[in-house]
Formats: structure tokens, sequence, C-alpha cells
């Protein structure tokens, strides 16, 4: 079949073009766009399981070249998936997907400590107290609780004020309400005034609340108990017994019993506590004659007992604290009978003056009013705002 002159002039054309086309494939870099020499580097790398095989081929920006069918028409070659990579053992293997990047986890806050145990105070007489209301606050789910029975008009304004911070403080940290601007003012109206056990307890976790809030001002946490095992706050224990001086005390005399450390309300303890010296009870109700924080002074007087060393013990609400050997009772002294001869009707002679007085004094003492002296810093003012 004869073939015109165009269609000749058509396949030379395309011909060239196709020897043009893999010229540009097949050259090696050594020129330029603009036809000026240069210097290139080609950096190549292993195989990497996180990336897909780049197909061979011309440039993604590059035309394909043409190709002539068998029928003489000129078209572009389908474009398609590279064919699947053989592996070793001749057996086409699926070429590997990108994988995508690992989320990065955001780093959880450790809450900050929270209040460790009291013990926990006997509450006798059903009315709120800072140590009862401790108690309270130890739990956080019921720090709102404790916040709304912290009552405004108090003489003991250290105390409440701290746990009004705190509870204040406990909110806020949980996001559930509470005010940061309360907690930052009450602590800084305390000035390191807690003297009690648990009082310095709670004056420790509202400074951490504080420091985490300074680190983290946007971050809210869930509280949590202290964990079991934990050390409680409070020490309480006899921590002195003064007899005056000299260890020794006579049947009637008068001794002082220094408890450090309660951690309940001193008010309570005049109508529950039982002092016994010698393993006797004493008679009567022991006198609370100083106050000082968490130190408290009772007053007792010496039961009839034999000469020798006495433990002094002191029992409230079913927790007992003991000092062995706290004293040595002494025998006491006796009456002088008046010699032969004498006149009845002058004064008899005694060499038990000094007990004598020590036994009304000890009669006055306990027969007086009780009064539980308050710290100077106490006032009958409201607690401030």
């Amino acid at each position: 079949m004869a073939v015109s002159l165009g269609m000749r002039i058509s396949g030379l054309l395309v011909v060239g073009a196709v020897a043009v086309a893999a010229a540009a494939f097949t050259s090696d870099g050594g020129g330029t766009a603009d036809g000026r020499g240069g210097e290139g580097t080609i950096v190549t790398v292993g195989p990497s399981a996180g990336l897909r095989e780049v197909p061979n081929g011309p440039p993604g920006g590059a035309t394909p070249p043409l190709r002539q069918s068998p029928d003489g028409h000129v078209g572009r070659p389908a474009v398609t998936d590279p064919p699947p990579s053989p592996s070793r053992d001749g057996v086409a293997k699926e070429t590997p997907r990108p994988s995508p990047s690992p989320s990065v986890s955001p780093k959880l806050l450790e809450a900050p400590g929270w209040l460790p145990p009291g013990p926990d105070s006997p509450d006798t007489d059903s009315a709120a107290d800072p140590a009862s209301v401790y108690d309270l606050l130890r739990d956080p789910a019921q720090c709102r609780d404790a916040l709304n029975v912290i009552p405004r008009t108090t003489t003991d304004v250290v105390e409440w004020t701290l746990l009004r911070g705190l509870a204040s403080a406990c909110l806020a940290v949980q996001g559930e309400g509470g005010s940061w601007k309360q907690a930052v003012r009450d602590r800084a109206a305390l000035a390191d005034a807690a003297d009690t056990c648990k009082g310095r307890a709670a004056y420790a976790v509202l400074d951490g609340l504080l420091d985490f809030h300074r680190r983290h001002p946007d971050a809210t946490v869930r509280l949590k108990l202290a964990p079991s095992g934990t050390p409680a706050a409070c020490g309480y224990r006899i921590s002195g017994v003064d007899t005056g001086g000299d260890g020794e005390a006579k049947p009637g005399e008068v001794i002082g019993i220094e408890l450090v450390d309660a951690y309940f309300d001193p008010a309570e303890l005049l109508r529950g506590a039982v002092v016994s010296v010698g393993g006797q009870q004493v008679p009567g109700v022991p006198v609370l004659t100083s106050v000082v924080g968490g130190r408290l002074v009772l007053s007792a007087v010496v039961p009839a007992l034999e000469p020798g060393p006495a433990d002094v013990t002191v029992r409230h609400a079913g927790v007992e604290t003991r000092m062995p050997t706290a004293l040595v009772v002494t025998a006491p002294d006796t009456m002088q009978e008046p010699s032969t001869g004498s006149d009845p009707t002058a004064p008899r002679s005694s060499s038990h003056g000094r007990h004598s007085e020590c036994s009304r004094s000890a009669h006055s003492r306990l027969t007086d009013p009780v009064r539980i002296p308050r710290r100077a810093s106490e006032s009958p003012n409201a607690i401030p705002i």
C-alpha cells in the first residue's frame, strides 16, 4: 500500500521528537537548564521501611514521551501504579505504605500531696472545731462541705483562716470553683502562725497547692487521699510531769501534766479526760491551766498512794497516753502528838505545813472556774475576709 508524502513527513517528525526526548532523559545532568555547564551532587540512601519507593521514569514535572501504536496513531502512555517490587525468592510483594507518625501524648501533671491523717479527732460535742474540720478536709471530695461549716465569727482566727484558705485552694485546683485569690490572701494573713500539729500540716499542704498554681496557672488536677502508711501529723503524748523540780510528790500535792501535739478540741478534754497516777484515778475533774497551740497543761492532785515510783496516764475518747515512772511518791508527813504536861489549848506543831498548803492550793485550783487562756494573736473579731 502506497504511503503518501504527508504521512512520511509526519513519521519523521515523530521519530525526531522521540529521539530528542530520549536524549533529555538519558542526560547525566552535566548541564543546566540555560545551557551552561555546572556540577551537581546526588545523595542516595537505602530504602526505608517508612517510605514508599519512587518509580523509575521521568521527573514529576516532565511530559512522558509519545509512542506510536501499531495502527500508526500517536498517543501518551497510560499512567499506572508502579508494579510490586520483587523479593529475593521471586515472589512479588506489595510496596509498604508510609506509616502514620506517632502522636505525642501530653505529659500528665502529678497532683500535689494532700493532708496526712491526724489522727481523727473525737468530736464529743458535735460542734465544729478546727481539728474536726481538718478531718473532713482529708477527703478532697468534701472540701465544699468543709468550707460551708467554717464560721465567719470566731476567737480562733488563725486556725479557721488557714482551713478556709486550704478549702478554697482545694476546690480551685480541682476546677470546682473555690478561689485562688482567697487562698493567697489567707496564706499571707497567717505569717507562719500555725502552732498546732494539724495546723502545721495544713499550712504545708496549702503552700504546696499555691506553688503548683504558680507553675501551672491554668492546670486542674484531681486530688487524692494520702496513701496508706503516711505518718500521722500529730504525735500526741505526755511530754513531762511537773512536781516542783525535785521529781517527788506526796499524796494531796498538785502536779502539772504537759501534753503535746494534741489533735482534739481542748475544751472536750475537760469533759472526758481521765487522769491516773500510779494506776489510781485522780479524784475530781482535771483542770486545764495552759493552752499554747497543741501544748496543754493539766493540773491534778496526787491520790493516796504507797511510796514509790508512779506512772501518769491520761485517757480521752478511747486514746491513752502514758509516761512511765513520771514521779516518785513519797510518804506523807505525820502529825506530832503533844508531849505530856503541855498545854492542851496550845496549837499543835506540825511538820506537814507544806503538805497542807499544797492541799489547800490544790483544792482552790480545782474548784476555780476553768479558764482557757488564749494566744496573743487571737481576738474575738471575725475572720478577715
